[in-house]
């Protein structure tokens, strides 16, 4: 299901989206929802109430993220995504990346060694003025047979160790990278390990500027088959400017925002219910995901994945 977004406004002219307030009050549908996903940035909009929340977790990046402890750098714990491809232990590759989806990078830190005795002490993350990247960049060809033969270096987080949370409000603050192969992200999974269910509050085709895709993952209980439903939004200039992407989970409703302004909205569907962690990554090549591409040699050698902050907020009823 695609779309287009010509402008975005903030939810409310009061909220500064430059920063991550204490408290946030965030426009949401209140009405009955059917079982596939809407637009909710039309001329017909359903009915919008106020929902008032309050910060659970945020990082604003003014230090390194792995000096805080709330971030891991790999896949952690048990994670059933297709084919099992995380399965590996800590010093393995298949915590590090996705081959189901046809990812040609590897998620590193200055800590992983991969197949050498000693840590190779690459760092993906870079911090400058309250700004973390998250850089990809070509596999230097002495490292290449100790990478797992990967066509780039880059960098993944998640507070799947630290943080977690049952319902609420997801947001990053960042700058969308663009080239032959980019797929930058940001998404929650179910803190118990099980896929789907999965939420991508925000993912880049990078072959395609300023196109926003926002889609909800989840198993039908009585086929056992996954579906998804999503829709791509346009935001202008989002690889020059930043702009707040977020995901509201409720009880009976996901909903996605632009800047605080509601665009899109699901039906909460069957086996969401257990607490969720948050990831930002980085990846490199894509063989489902369309806009994205294998990387070649129109990729650029290297890419920065420029984020602000990542927050987290509870709603107050809740």
């Amino acid at each position: 299901m695609i779309g287009c977004l010509a402008t975005l406004a903030p939810a409310f002219a009061q909220e500064n989206l430059t920063t991550a307030p204490l408290r946030l009050s965030l426009l949401v549908t209140s009405d009955l929802l059917g079982d596939q996903c809407r637009r909710i940035d039309t001329p017909d909009a359903p009915p919008l109430a106020p929902l008032s929340l309050h910060r659970t977790f945020h990082d604003d990046f003014d230090e390194h993220p792995l000096s805080s402890g709330k971030w891991e750098t790999h896949y952690t714990g048990r994670v059933e995504l297709p084919e099992a491809d995380y399965a590996g232990g800590e010093g393995s590759e298949l915590e590090r990346k996705s081959k189901y989806n046809g990812e040609q990078q590897i998620y590193v830190d200055p800590r992983y060694r991969g197949m050498a005795s000693t840590p190779l002490g690459l760092d993906p993350f870079i911090v400058r003025n309250g700004i973390l990247s998250i850089v990809a960049s070509r596999t230097p060809p002495t490292l290449k047979a100790l990478l797992f033969n990967n066509e780039y270096v880059s960098g993944i987080l998640t507070t799947q160790k630290s943080f977690s949370q049952k319902y609420g409000y997801f947001e990053i603050r960042a700058k969308i990278p663009l080239g032959v192969g980019v797929w930058p992200a940001f998404w929650l999974l179910a803190n118990d390990g099980g896929w789907p269910p999965e939420i991508d509050a925000m993912e880049g085709r990078g072959q395609r500027p300023g196109d926003i895709v926002m889609t909800t993952h989840w198993r039908v209980p009585v086929t056992g088959f996954v579906q998804d439903c999503g829709m791509d939004f346009s935001v202008a200039n989002a690889w020059m400017d930043f702009h707040d992407y977020g995901a509201l989970w409720q009880r009976d409703r996901v909903v996605y925002y632009i800047d605080r302004k509601p665009v899109l909205d699901i039906k909460a569907p069957a086996g969401f219910g257990d607490p969720m962690y948050m990831i930002v990554n980085l990846a490199m090549g894509a063989k489902r995901f369309g806009g994205v591409g294998f990387v070649d040699a129109k990729s650029p050698d290297v890419v920065e994945f420029q984020i602000d902050r990542v927050s987290a907020y509870q709603i107050d009823s809740y």
